[in-house]
């Protein structure tokens, strides 16, 4: 099986955020639950939390705070 990588992410006011995968596959993730102190808690700023970008196929923060597309 493949490993499918993330082309695009789409940051919403709920700190929700849409993924489109390589294979096309949408999903709507909800990154609250992740948000805690320490190295999350940045992501606790919404405008902070809307820069997320796509690299080498992961979503990712600044501070380095990423997730990889497996684990979405």
């Amino acid at each position: 099986m493949k490993i499918q990588s993330i082309i695009e992410a789409i940051p919403y006011e709920d700190f929700t955020i849409l993924i489109r995968f390589s294979d096309g596959t949408e999903k709507n993730i909800d990154i609250k639950p992740f948000i805690k102190n320490g190295f999350s808690s940045k992501l606790k700023d919404l405008t902070y939390f809307k820069n997320v970008t796509v690299i080498d196929g992961f979503i990712s923060w600044e501070n380095g705070f990423n997730f990889c597309p497996n684990f979405l």
